[in-house]
């Protein structure tokens, strides 16, 4: 029970007197006459009211003369006759244009009910679609009150004899409504409210004596007892949703709260209740302070006419007054256009206008109450940006009060409106270190901090030494659970020396840099760093492995280098990792790892060679830099049969044949470590046969000379001239490699002659005897090739003299042709035939079948053929000769003539395939032009 003694008093309604609307000419019904001023009268209402009800925009009223009056929003009151004597009860539906009212058409009682749908009009008035009698029997009595439910399904009537009638189904309508009595007792029913809950209605019944509930949407309607307490009429009201839709009944002493169900809360409010009201999330009741008889409601109203009224409004949610005032004789209370209406006994219609929250607001922080400025912006439904302005005011008012603790819970509601900085800077203080870790906490909680914010709440931790805190702060089950920036802690705890805390951050939210940064620059521990590389997915462990392997390599070089060789070959991540160890393998480049062996060749010789074995497709960098490793090794190797072993593991790896691509690289390398095997065997791959000679030249290695020549002469003939060249020079004894050399040249008739006398005429030591064989040779072969010419010579003469006869023959003497066979098919020759003087004859249909031209034979065509291209290509050769002279001998610039001829191949040789290889003519036409142009070129200079 809550005792209302102990609430505070606020005036949160402003009470005026409801006026004429200007330019209102004509007096309200039963309203006295103005004094003749022009300024705004106050609203009248008619004399003998007796009812009143609002809804659907208009203040409905109901009076002794059987008239039913509106008042719109624009004041201007309206009627009409209902009933002949009286009204006494109306309920005006909220969501349907429909009014109920109950009332008397003639003497004695007999209480008719009325159903008007005012949206329809019958002569004027609103159309009256139902009349039915209230009383269900033939016992008279007198109706206490009436409630229609908002579905126009349900209609209850209580009457002061006990009882209550239920209309069921559409009420406006006779056809389609049931009337049964619901409840009979003995005590006069003063209040009736349906309640709907999902599909279930309810209706709350309540006397001067008891509460009780029915259930009115089932068959049944079973009925639960709440309260033996009762009210008088009109102290009874149903709450809104706020409420959670309570049935409301005001006692003298308590105002009791009820579910369809059972009791709820009850207040404390003192005073004899005339009226309650629920208005918008407010109770309003109407009660008599002082003490008086306890009559009858039903029978003594008049007399209770000139007593002093209090009217107060109570906020139940939030526990205060919000309005209070004295009235005299109150009619009726209504709630219409989101304001309060007060009727008085004098016709006077008071508006009480509720402040908006702003104003109720600024009168609550006036007088420091800040908790209930907060209750009641939550229950205004202010948005929450208005309450964090609340939380802020508040939290400033504690802090000047030096209230820290609650100055920060109430900044603490601000967060996510309030700037964090405004806080902060008043908590920077080391004595209120506590309430700025409280408040950073729950900011990184919502998860609104951001870097700085998780630095300073670190730091608090770190100087209040509150480990505990610290762990419970990072140490969260989940990446959903993290509120703060985690690189961010890791720095910081990393600066004041919580490594361990650093550690745990790093390994748990996958900050591998991190971690091993930690690990490797601060606590040193260079072992789990490589375990923990060795635990990370491929392409992290890569990039970290290039990052820290020249560290890990200089402190533990054989871990790193097993862990090197699983990275470039197959790596899968450690079974303690995260990686998947039936995923397929990965390999990285093992060329970009060698940066990290340069101060560990021993280790870089193990993993070279590890790579070359594995993966015989390793990148080329690594078997340049094996090579290159090798011929480090072999030259600086002093013990023989250490020397000897490198030296045949650098032969071997040159002959892998990896170095096909980049033969001048491992050319360059061999030179550099003078390993002159390597050398050798690289020219000779890279057919570099001059080098071979010139090196072994260099060397005086002559028996190589004469190898070199032997095994590669073939492929480059001027291998021996330069080794005759080489052994003319030498002072030294040489014959035996000239003499082979010669051999040689002789066999393969290299050189002239004169120009191995020539070469040989340089040595002073080379003497007639060392040529002799050769010359001899040479000029016996040479008497051998005039003798072939002269016998040739003489066949070409007796030839032409022949064929000179035969032409003579020709001219002067008949041709017999006794040819019996064709020259074509052998047959026997038979007409017609076809005869050449060559002397072969042909059948006519031989002769068209393979003869190309009518005038030349088929069989001597091919060598005519011969001797006649032989004539043009002269001819040619001969007129070309004539130009070539003339525009010699014309042109200003004789070496552009000579540069264009030789640009089209004039001065090449041409050789006949019928000439034999050996024939030497006479001086040709071609010895002539070139003559003709050195002569002529010399002439030009």
């Amino acid at each position: 029970m809550a005792a209302y003694l102990q609430w505070r008093r606020f005036v949160f309604f402003e009470k005026e007197l409801v006026k004429e609307p200007l330019g209102n000419d004509g007096a309200a019904p039963g309203a006295a006459p103005a004094s003749g001023s022009t300024a705004s009268k106050f609203l009248c209402l008619p004399p003998g009211i007796t009812v009143c009800d609002s809804g659907r925009g208009s203040l409905v009223f109901g009076d002794m003369e059987g008239q039913i009056w509106f008042l719109p929003r624009s004041l201007q009151l309206t009627g009409f006759q209902a009933y002949k004597l009286r009204v006494t009860h109306l309920y005006q539906l909220k969501q349907h244009n429909i009014l109920a009212s109950v009332g008397e058409d003639e003497e004695g009682i007999n209480p008719l009910v009325k159903i008007w749908n005012l949206e329809k009009r019958d002569g004027g008035n609103p159309l009256c679609t139902r009349i039915f009698p209230a009383i269900p029997g033939t016992e008279p009595t007198v109706v206490s009150c009436l409630t229609v439910h908002e579905n126009l399904n349900f209609m209850a009537i209580g009457f002061t004899d006990g009882s209550v009638t239920l209309n069921k189904g559409d009420i406006t309508r006779d056809r389609h409504s049931k009337t049964q009595i619901l409840h009979k007792g003995n005590y006069p029913v003063t209040g009736l409210a349906f309640r709907q809950a999902g599909k279930t209605t309810h209706l709350f019944v309540v006397t001067t004596e008891n509460v009780q509930s029915y259930i009115v949407s089932g068959k049944d309607y079973p009925r639960v007892e709440l309260d033996t307490h009762g009210c008088g009429l009109r102290c009874s009201a149903l709450s809104d949703p706020s409420q959670d839709l309570q049935f409301i009944v005001a006692g003298d002493e308590c105002v009791y709260l009820y579910q369809p169900d059972e009791r709820g809360p009850c207040f404390a409010f003192e005073g004899h209740k005339l009226i309650t009201h629920w208005f918008r999330g407010y109770l309003v009741i109407v009660s008599r302070d002082r003490k008086v008889s306890p009559k009858s409601e039903f029978t003594n109203r008049d007399s209770q006419s000139s007593d002093k009224q209090i009217l107060n409004i109570y906020d139940l949610c939030n526990k205060f007054i919000a309005y209070s005032a004295v009235f005299e004789d109150v009619v009726d209370v209504l709630a219409e256009w989101g304001s309060l209406y007060v009727l008085t006994r004098d016709g006077r219609v008071h508006a009480l206008q509720e402040k908006d929250t702003q104003t109720k607001l600024e009168m609550l922080f006036k007088k420091n109450l800040f908790e209930m400025a907060i209750n009641l912006a939550k229950s205004q439904h202010l948005d929450s940006d208005g309450l964090a302005q609340i939380f802020m005011q508040y939290g400033d008012h504690l802090y000047s009060k030096g209230n820290h603790d609650g100055a920060v819970q109430q900044y603490i509601r601000t967060i996510g409106k309030l700037e964090p900085s405004y806080v902060i800077r008043k908590f920077l203080d080391a004595q209120r270190i506590h309430n700025l870790t409280a408040y950073l906490q729950t900011l990184h909680r919502q998860s609104l901090a951001n870097a700085d914010h998780t630095t300073l709440l670190l730091n608090c931790y770190t100087k209040l030494k509150d480990s505990s805190k610290l762990e419970e702060f990072i140490k969260t089950k989940s990446e959903s659970e993290v509120h703060f920036d985690v690189e961010t802690a890791i720095k910081v705890l990393r600066q004041a020396g919580y490594y361990s805390h650093a550690l745990y951050l790093a390994e748990n939210h996958a900050h591998h840099e991190w971690y091993l940064k930690i690990q490797l620059e601060d606590i040193k521990n260079y072992q789990e760093a490589l375990q923990y590389i060795g635990k990370l997915p491929f392409e992290q462990a890569e990039s970290n492995m290039k990052r820290y392997g020249k560290i890990l390599m200089h402190h533990i070089p054989e871990q790193t280098t097993q862990l090197l060789k699983g990275l470039c070959t197959d790596y899968r991540p450690s079974p303690e990792g995260r990686g998947d160890r039936e995923a397929p393998g990965f390999r990285a480049n093992s060329e970009e790892f060698i940066p990290i062996f340069a101060n560990n060749p021993r280790e870089l010789k193990a993993f070279l060679e590890h790579m070359s074995e594995v993966q015989p497709d390793s990148p080329q960098g690594i078997y340049d830099t094996l090579l290159e490793l090798r011929l480090q090794n072999w030259a600086h190797e002093k013990e023989p049969q250490t020397k000897e072993k490198l030296h045949a593991e650098a032969i071997s790896l040159l002959k892998s044949g990896r170095f096909c691509d980049v033969f001048d690289k491992a050319l360059v390398l061999c030179q550099m470590h003078d390993f002159q095997d390597g050398v050798l065997y690289l020219y000779e791959q890279g057919k570099l046969f001059q080098q071979i000679m010139h090196y072994h030249m260099q060397h005086g290695q002559y028996r190589q000379v004469i190898a070199v020549c032997e095994r590669h002469g073939e492929q480059d003939p001027s291998l021996w001239e330069q080794a005759l060249s080489y052994f003319a020079r030498k002072e030294e004894d040489c014959k035996e490699y000239v003499a082979a050399v010669l051999k040689h040249i002789e066999n393969k008739n290299l050189m002239p002659p004169l120009l191995v006398v020539q070469t040989l005429a340089h040595n002073s030591t080379a003497t007639l005897s060392i040529i002799r064989d050769y010359l001899v040779q040479k000029l016996q072969k040479q008497s051998q090739q005039i003798a072939q010419d002269e016998l040739r010579v003489r066949r070409y003469r007796e030839e032409t003299t022949r064929i000179r006869q035969e032409i003579q023959e020709l001219k002067s003497s008949p041709k017999i042709f006794q040819k019996t066979k064709c020259s074509i098919c052998n047959s026997a020759l038979e007409l017609p035939s076809v005869h050449f003087l060559c002397g072969h004859s042909f059948h006519q249909h031989c002769f068209e079948s393979y003869s190309e031209s009518d005038a030349d034979c088929p069989t001597c065509l091919p060598e005519n053929r011969k001797v006649m291209d032989m004539i043009r290509a002269q001819e040619q050769k001969r007129d070309l000769h004539d130009q070539f002279q003339h525009q010699l001998k014309c042109s200003n610039d004789s070496f552009s003539v000579i540069a264009d001829y030789f640009g089209r191949g004039v001065f090449n040789k041409l050789t006949l395939l019928t000439d034999p290889p050996t024939a030497r003519l006479t001086p040709s036409l071609e010895a002539g032009l070139q003559r003709d142009l050195l002569m002529h070129s010399r002439r030009g200079t």
